[in-house]
């Protein structure tokens, strides 16, 4: 796993009116990824990007795009989000009834495979496919909304993910409710990776909220 700390701002925190812009000033400001966030109304109760939004902002920044799809099923949808410009398609294993089918499917798309759980669902519902991921997403919140509070429980939980991926080359990736006061807390635990909503966007200087998360990290 990689030591440094990345940002993956999420674009569901910014202003939708002019997407565009505001994905070239994260990228500006010095993020790693893009975090999008995906909802189908349906596994989640709101309703978000689809593959064309995702493939008209492509062409504005060359970072990665981290693709989070909280929708279900996932399978069909797969090879839309490769093509309209994903870099990483995270799909949740709650979501998922061939969840290995699914991440295989990921890979053979020439895309990074990740895996989200939910705050309820144990780390042991990956065991059997720790071999098969790039980057495991653990939700510090319940997913749907932006906006919502840290869940400080699952910060043991990105332990026990830590110590079960041993040297494998896996990020892990935190969401929910991070900002310069917890983010310390969940890098010490082993994550490398935090996507930020409401914690960069909701200023005018992205490049100083992106630096505060940085410093605050250590």
């Amino acid at each position: 796993m990689a030591d440094a700390l990345k940002i993956s701002p999420s674009i569901l925190s910014a202003d939708f009116s002019k997407l565009g812009d505001e994905v070239r000033a994260i990228d500006e400001a010095g993020c790693d990824y893009v975090h999008i966030d995906v909802m189908d109304g349906h596994f989640v109760p709101n309703l978000t990007f689809g593959p064309p939004v995702i493939r008209n902002i492509r062409p504005v920044t060359e970072k990665g795009f981290d693709v989070h799809l909280m929708i279900n099923p996932a399978q069909p949808h797969l090879s839309d989000y490769a093509e309209a410009g994903a870099d990483i398609i995270t799909v949740h294993v709650e979501a998922d009834a061939d969840l290995d089918r699914s991440l295989q499917m990921i890979r053979g798309l020439g895309k990074k495979a990740g895996v989200s759980l939910n705050p309820s669902t144990p780390e042991t519902a990956i065991e059997h496919v720790i071999d098969k991921v790039d980057l495991i997403l653990v939700m510090t919140v319940n997913p749907g909304f932006s906006g919502q509070s840290f869940i400080a429980s699952q910060v043991e939980k990105i332990r026990r993910i830590k110590a079960m991926i041993g040297d494998r080359s896996i990020e892990i990736e935190v969401d929910g409710g991070i900002n310069a006061d917890n983010v310390k807390t969940v890098t010490e635990a082993g994550a490398n990776v935090v996507v930020a909503g409401n914690a960069v966007f909701s200023g005018d200087d992205y490049a100083a909220a992106i630096g505060a998360l940085r410093d605050a990290a250590g």
